[in-house]
């Protein structure tokens, strides 16, 4: 192999072949160049040369892509701040001041998925996603409660094309993919996920209903009733008897 002469810094264009030569990067550099003006202002120009547009406009590409994507989730998560605003209809029905939001009914059921113990074939994480989006379309139509005489086929019409809008404002993708996959997992009931989670939206409401008796002095049996018998998983069973035992506790000081 033979050896690379050193380039003269009198000799601008040998110098200009040595930076442009695409073998330069295989060949040891036997010497160092000469840093003076002249080289910089050869360094310069090759900074300059149209084999590095394609780069500055892939750059470019992804910054648009990347404000795009910005726009859409915050234009979702300003629609979400509806959940944070909208009272759960069973507790308004009630006359309970300052009852829960959605959002405050779905944070602890997410809390309860973090706070469950390992069980064998339960996905916790899974559990904690279908938690925060299993009421998530009630951000367009609100609380459809029993008391609103709306059959179960038409209330998931509904929010099946609530959850179509917010997934088009969050502009479509992996996300809203998964946020729809979710949300029809909990709807059918269609894991050992979703059959957990179910029971935590029921645990939540009696937990919450007990609490409102203690805090407002009422009895809120309708909560109760509605939900006896009706829990899937042993840890749905027993979080419930835990709250029930500790109501019928508290019922019978009361009288005493």
């Amino acid at each position: 192999m033979a050896a690379v002469k050193p380039c003269s810094s009198s000799s601008p264009h040998t110098l200009y072949r040595y930076l442009t030569n695409p073998q330069r990067i295989h060949r040891p550099c036997l010497f160092k160049l000469p840093f003076n003006s002249h080289d910089r202002k050869l360094r310069s120009v090759r900074c300059q040369t149209p084999e590095f547009e394609p780069k500055r406009s892939a750059v470019s590409s992804d910054v648009t892509e990347a404000t795009s994507s910005c726009s859409s989730c915050i234009d979702f998560l300003t629609l979400c701040h509806s959940l944070k605003t909208t009272k759960r209809k069973g507790w308004v029905n009630h006359d309970i001041k300052g009852p829960e939001s959605i959002a405050d009914h779905m944070y602890r059921m997410a809390i309860m998925a973090l706070i469950v113990g390992d069980l064998p074939g339960i996905n916790r994480e899974r559990c904690i996603k279908i938690a925060l989006v299993h009421d998530i379309a009630e951000a367009i139509v609100g609380d459809i409660t029993p008391s609103d005489g709306v059959p179960k086929v038409e209330k998931t019409r509904l929010e099946q094309a609530a959850l179509n809008e917010m997934c088009n404002i969050l502009g479509g993708g992996m996300r809203a993919a998964e946020i729809q996959e979710l949300w029809r997992e909990y709807e059918d009931n269609a894991s050992l996920e979703a059959n957990l989670v179910k029971d935590f939206d029921k645990v939540e409401m009696i937990l919450q209903a007990l609490e409102y008796e203690t805090e407002h002095d009422r009895i809120l049996d309708e909560f109760f009733l509605s939900t006896a018998g009706k829990f899937q998983t042993d840890i749905g069973k027993s979080w419930a008897a835990e709250i029930i035992a500790r109501r019928n506790s508290r019922l019978a000081k009361k009288l005493n």
